[in-house]
């Protein structure tokens, strides 16, 4: 590298700035922000702010931001109006972990322009949009709801706002979710809804469709073309990749760690291509163990991401993470494998021409959705869930330990609370109504979810005491909960996938409602392989009908626990070496 000579005070800004910009475009930073420092050290120019703000960016983009917070800092003290660099120095400040203090600086952006002129919109959006996605995650639901409506008045044309605005008033079970807002019509939030808010909206496989396909088309790269398969010789293993960024504590792991041990390694060779967290989860250590190989892409793009899995020869890439939060689908389109497939992580279509394949069974994906989904089905003979059953659960519960009632019918619905909908909720009202010695059990996902449940209940002549709330616990605990209800109430269209899973293994039973989505019929198919289909129902008015018998008949809910106590062990669902071997056939009948 060559040294950068001292620079005369005479220097001009526009000289300065002529000779660092194409030294930062050459990968020549450290030369580019040693330029910036001497000259800074030197001179006196007015305009010295705009030196120190290229200063920061170069030093914010080196991971300097300690010394990138330095340098926007000055620069705002010569000119306090900057709001380039008050906005950049949230950012570092975000960077750094002081969020308080991020936002702090973005308000005092949004302070200076009260009220907007029409020039300082685009400064305006940036920090109200800034605002709101850290206060989203805090799970601050109601200041970042409150903050992106604001950036929505100002540009209502911002479909990226509008899929977190609908997504942050599912979780919150503002209902309705869509409501005309002047320009912000009901049409246009139902077209910026995400792919996975749009699973939990409607039940309708084309509108689920849209969504991925909307997405796709503004978010991710043209596909590569397809890659041939290389010709194996004769006893080479089957490369198997695994994508995900949540081989960790999270559903998809608790689901796949058993499969990854029992594949035949005879035949298979295991890769996990993993940006999850380090969380120190014994689960997390076995999934590490449970793989050949463990390669870490968190530091790579995904150009770079899509040439290491090329690279090592992967046969069959198996996307565990689809267009949910913190995916990479970008690497997929890269095609860096033969064959590529979805399997647990998205249980719908995800609109990926770059994704051949999605794991299913007869139940999950009938024929009559083949139109609305961009995968072709690899179904399986029986179930196409894994699961682990070595999961860990915690000490027996009573009910007086979770605030339960001892002699009332108690049935629950664990699942997220942004899988709620208005028209599933009135039902269980109705449920309650009809079975009045009864409560319902849920998760306390977030407070204004819980206030409003609570006044939506009371529209409903049910009394909200008889909504029981508990908030999350480890995952021990968790188990050992799903023994205490009598009944499981199923959400639609967004079924339970792990949670039913669960809930199953621990021996309790689930009332579900199948409908005409990949999503909508994932219980039924867990149900089906356990041998109690009779808890699916197909339409709304069964499922209550269905939900109030059992609520008024506990004897009968009792010998769906006998059944499941003596027999889950031996069903399909839990037959996991075979369900193993299953998708390995699978796998290989979709070689040459």
């Amino acid at each position: 590298m060559d040294l950068v000579t001292p620079l005369p005070v005479s220097l001009t800004l526009s000289e300065l700035v002529s000779r660092a910009d194409p030294l930062a475009q050459q990968g020549r930073a450290e030369e580019a922000i040693a330029l910036y420092q001497q000259w800074l050290a030197c001179s006196k120019d007015p305009l010295r702010f705009v030196a120190l703000f290229n200063l920061g960016v170069l030093l914010g983009a080196a991971g300097r931001s300690e010394a990138a917070q330095a340098a926007y800092r000055q620069a705002l003290d010569i000119h306090p109006h900057l709001h380039q660099a008050r906005l950049n120095l949230g950012h570092q400040l975000e960077v750094h972990g002081t969020v308080e203090e991020a936002l702090a600086e973005w308000h005092k952006v949004l302070d200076s322009f009260a009220p907007p002129a029409p020039s300082d919109k685009v400064l305006l959006l940036h920090a109200l949009n800034n605002i709101a996605r850290v206060l989203e995650g805090a799970r601050r639901f109601d200041e970042a709801e409150a903050m992106m409506l604001r950036s929505l008045q100002v540009d209502p044309d911002q479909s990226a706002v509008l899929h977190h605005y609908v997504h942050l008033r599912q979780k919150q079970c503002e209902w309705p979710v869509y409501r005309t807002m002047g320009e912000i019509t009901v049409n246009k939030q139902l077209m910026a809804t995400s792919a996975l808010a749009m699973l939990a909206a409607h039940d309708d496989p084309a509108w689920q469709l849209l969504a991925a396909r909307e997405f796709v088309h503004e978010k991710i790269q043209a596909p590569a073309p397809r890659k041939p398969m290389q010709p194996r010789l004769p006893g080479q293993r089957i490369k198997i990749g695994y994508l995900s960024g949540d081989l960790c504590m999270h559903a998809v792991g608790l689901l796949t760690v058993e499969l990854f041990e029992l594949h035949d390694r005879e035949r298979f060779e295991v890769y996990g291509f993993c940006w999850s967290r380090d969380d120190g989860s014994p689960l997390r250590a076995r999934i590490v163990r449970a793989l050949d190989h463990h390669v870490r892409i968190a530091g790579l793009d995904d150009a770079a991401a899509a040439a290491l899995i090329e690279a090592q020869g992967i046969d069959i890439l198996v996307d565990l993470q689809g267009l949910t939060s913190g995916a990479r689908p970008n690497i997929l389109a890269y095609r860096p494998a033969p064959l590529q497939i979805s399997y647990l992580g998205l249980p719908g279509t995800s609109g990926m021409p770059s994704i051949d394949y999605i794991v299913a069974d007869a139940y999950v994906y009938p024929p009559e959705l083949e139109p609305y989904m961009t995968e072709k089905p690899l179904r399986l003979p029986r179930c196409y869930q894994v699961s682990d059953r070595q999961r860990a659960v915690g000490p027996s519960l009573c009910r007086r330990d979770c605030g339960l009632p001892e002699h009332q019918f108690v049935f629950a619905a664990f699942n997220n609370n942004y899988k709620f909908t208005p028209e599933l909720f009135a039902a269980w009202m109705r449920v309650l109504s009809a079975v009045p010695d009864s409560v319902l059990w849920m998760l306390s996902d977030n407070p204004w979810a819980e206030k409003n449940l609570k006044r939506e209940a009371q529209l409903h002549g049910v009394q909200p005491e008889r909504l029981i709330f508990s908030g999350r616990a480890l995952p021990t605990e968790y188990m050992a909960r799903l023994q205490l209800p009598d009944l499981f109430l199923d959400t639609f269209p967004y079924n339970a996938g792990t949670t039913a899973n669960d809930i199953l293994w621990m021996g309790s039973p689930i009332l579900t409602l199948s409908g005409r989505s990949y999503i909508s019929r994932m219980c039924g198919s867990l149900l089906s392989a356990v041998g109690l289909p009779d808890l699916i129902t197909t339409d709304l008015a069964e499922y209550e009908r269905k939900a109030v018998q059992l609520g008024r008949n506990p004897r009968m809910v009792q010998t769906y626990k006998r059944y499941l106590a003596e027999h889950r062990h031996q069903t399909d669902l839990f037959n996991v070496p075979q369900l193993v071997r299953d998708l390995e056939a699978g796998f290989m009948a979709l070689l040459p």
